[in-house]
């Protein structure tokens, strides 16, 4: 089946579920609107519990075929997606701004991104390993005895996910999915459904066999709640927020199959008197302003030494106001849309909220008076720590300031970033060895960077602790949310 990457092909047809190697046109409509106007740009078909169990049943059946494919032929197939996943990737690059959203210099590295992750995975193909060990079980010589493990693939993988950045957010579940040998029923976001649908296409023309790639769209309380408790879904991978975690965990009791959760951040950023403000200022403001604030690490949760506080402060709300708004097809702009009205109103409340219990607005904090749903990027000084701006993930442009002093310890320090459910990431600005150090192994969280935020990297584990999520994705962590080990023992006397 030929495929056509064209945005204006793409978006001309309805969004169909993708099954077996099929396109399926079934379920009712519902609109794709482009975030940076507020238009419809396409409609998605809405899945609900058949198309799930098609495409259960379509994986199901490709398991074994797939799951006994040599690694090396494995490694060849995904190889080839990243090759077809850069050569189209201009017009990646263009439904990424009118699905998603993106600025252009971010949707620009969608389909690198992608392929990054796919190179890195098929790497791994031949090198998920066992391993053997002495035993004396049954009271026998290990010279009698050969133990050693096997690591098999888990079987069928569920995956939902976000719309914050589609490609490089589904890629995280499909790469090591593909590597382990699993196949994948994919959810994609209802409000960024474009990138699940193509990357299957895509997937089909690298050559993998029907079954083993499936999406189905539709609505999270709909087609995510029937594969969630679908009980011939082996695991169940999800991106998202923290509340809709609960309700994953509590769908998949029903055969108790495997979870792993990526889920929402409220991430502190420690900046210390000694740090290069040259680097510091443009570093933390994009902490907190990159994607919108529409992702899980950002840096919204700033702690200044009062010292620098002004001129941190004044050098955030210069480059904020420099940050050009406005949608991605203008590469000058930095700044996107968010991604619903919803989303837009419910951002400008807990600013006027902010600004009603005391926080003081010191750059931003409008709409921007233009179709879309843009927020200006805003910051706010004199925050408490009770404040609702502090406390809650906002996934607006929104940084929160407080200040700490020389009286401060790290451990007293530490102790006010670490206080909230979540820990996902967090950052450390300074020159000094000692603080980075100490503060590093201080806080609370799945990754921490130094006079950087949020540094991802295909090797690098990444995830949370606390409500931010159970297991790691990236690096060879995530093959272990895919594998399952088995335990065998051969005796010979």
């Amino acid at each position: 089946m030929g495929i056509s990457t064209n945005p204006t092909e793409r978006l001309s047809r309805p969004q169909p579920h993708f099954i077996n190697g099929e396109r399926v046109a079934s379920g009712g409509l519902r609109d794709v609107l482009d975030p940076a106007t507020g238009k419809p740009i396409s409609q998605l078909h809405l899945g609900g519990q058949s198309e799930v169990d098609a495409a259960v049943a379509a994986a199901r059946a490709a398991l074994p075929a797939w799951a006994a494919v040599a690694p090396d032929e494995r490694a060849r197939l995904i190889l080839r997606f990243a090759e077809l996943m850069e050569a189209n990737a201009e017009n990646i690059t263009e439904l990424s701004i009118l699905d998603g959203g993106l600025p252009r210099m971010i949707a620009q590295g969608s389909a690198p991104f992608a392929s990054l992750f796919l190179r890195y995975y098929a790497g791994w193909t031949n090198k998920i390993t066992g391993k053997t060990m002495p035993s004396s079980a049954m009271g026998k010589s290990p010279n009698d005895l050969l133990a050693y493990t096997l690591r098999e693939p888990i079987g069928v993988v569920g995956a939902i996910t976000p719309w914050n950045y589609p490609y490089g957010m589904e890629m995280l579940k499909i790469a090591p999915v593909l590597a382990a040998g699993c196949t994948l029923v994919l959810k994609p976001a209802e409000d960024a459904p474009i990138a699940g649908l193509l990357m299957a296409e895509i997937a089909q023309e690298a050559g993998f066999p029907d079954g083993v790639f499936n999406v189905v769209n539709g609505l999270g309380e709909e087609a995510g709640a029937a594969l969630t408790a679908h009980d011939d879904v082996d695991k169940i991978a999800f991106t998202g927020s923290t509340e809709v975690g609960r309700i994953i965990v509590k769908a998949a009791a029903g055969n108790l199959k495997k979870v792993s959760l990526e889920l929402g951040g409220k991430s502190p950023v420690f900046v210390f008197p000694d740090a290069d403000l040259a680097s510091a200022v443009p570093g933390v403001a994009m902490a907190g302003f990159l994607l919108s604030g529409q992702n899980c690490v950002c840096g919204s949760r700033l702690f200044v030494h009062e010292k620098i506080a002004d001129d941190l402060a004044a050098g955030i709300a210069e480059f904020a106001g420099s940050m050009q708004i406005g949608p991605g097809s203008d590469p000058a702009n930095m700044i996107g849309p968010l991604i619903t009205e919803r989303q837009c109103e419910r951002v400008e409340g807990m600013i006027a909220r902010a600004e009603k219990e005391g926080a003081r607005r010191v750059s931003g904090g409008n709409r921007v008076d233009r179709d879309g749903w843009f927020i200006e990027p805003t910051l706010f000084t004199d925050c408490e720590p009770d404040m609702q701006i502090v406390r809650e993930e906002v996934f607006g442009p929104v940084i929160s300031m407080q200040t700490f002093s020389d009286d401060e310890d790290f451990e007293s320090l530490a102790a006010r970033g670490n206080d909230t459910t979540y820990g996902l990431s967090g950052s450390v600005w300074t020159r000094d060895l000692e603080t980075a150090m100490r503060m590093t192994r201080l806080i609370d969280a799945g990754q921490v960077g130094v006079n950087c935020h949020a540094a991802m990297d295909p090797t690098m584990p990444f995830g949370g602790n606390k409500q931010s999520g159970w297991g790691r994705e990236f690096g060879e962590a995530a093959l272990d949310l895919y594998t399952k080990t088995k335990a065998v023992t051969l005796s010979w006397s």
